[in-house]
């Protein structure tokens, strides 16, 4: 078991403090993982009028250049906080635009791949179950933007929730995985609740203003109309 373990992550000591990282091999894996995601939906899934679990060639189209550019925007940081977590340049908006256009079922599967990309950005990781909630699930959060597709102000609601899904993971993390961090005498929930809200929230308060610049929702309408037609 060890050996198969060591096949796809490095001896322990990745951030020197018991953390492993992926070899070529494991981001390859975690790569067609990703692939296998988006694609196969497209080729294998069951479309009908009340169900639709099928990606369409625009969707994946769409879905492939908000990945594209949530991956850009990611590397626009404005603050990189030490345990991870950082204020980018609205890298979530992306993210939540596929779900707010296509539904949950798109938008979630579009966030928990975009999550395994943030991952292979910097593959360390202390155990399996940490990874999950830190990248495709905290990511993947996002679109929960989905469910409320149609509604009025929904680009703005959906926003805000995807973004408390992701925090709500977040927290969950800090508080199973990385409490040791927090100063003495400090909770560690409470710890947790800061760490994340010091880039989450910002992040949020700034995209939410730039959505609502009559120009930009406007443009962002626009470009809905064709991501739909």
């Amino acid at each position: 078991m060890d050996k198969i373990i060591n096949f796809f992550t490095t001896t322990d000591g990745a951030w020197g403090d018991g953390s492993v990282k992926l070899t070529s091999i494991g981001v390859v894996l975690v790569a067609v993982c990703i692939l296998a995601l988006v694609v196969i939906p497209s080729i294998t899934g069951k479309k009908n009028s009340e169900n639709k679990t099928k990606l369409t060639t625009k969707q994946l189209t769409y879905s492939a250049v908000a990945l594209a550019l949530a991956m850009v925007c990611s590397m626009i940081k404005f603050a990189n906080l030490p345990m991870g977590g950082s204020c980018t340049l609205c890298s979530m908006l992306f993210i939540v635009l596929i779900g707010y256009w296509y539904g949950p079922y798109v938008g979630l599967t579009v966030g928990f791949a975009y999550g395994l990309l943030q991952f292979i950005m910097e593959p360390i990781f202390y155990t399996l179950p940490q990874m999950l909630i830190d990248y495709p699930l905290a990511f993947g959060a996002l679109g929960l933007a989905g469910f409320f597709a149609g509604k009025k102000h929904g680009l703005q609601i959906g926003y805000i929730v995807g973004v408390i899904g992701r925090y709500i993971f977040s927290i969950i993390s800090g508080v199973v995985f990385f409490s040791a961090y927090a100063p003495e005498g400090t909770p560690a929930i409470i710890y947790s609740l800061g760490y994340n809200a010091t880039y989450l929230i910002p992040e949020a308060i700034v995209t939410l203003i730039i959505i609502s610049i009559p120009a930009v929702a406007k443009a962002l309408d626009t470009v809905k109309k064709n991501a739909l037609s």
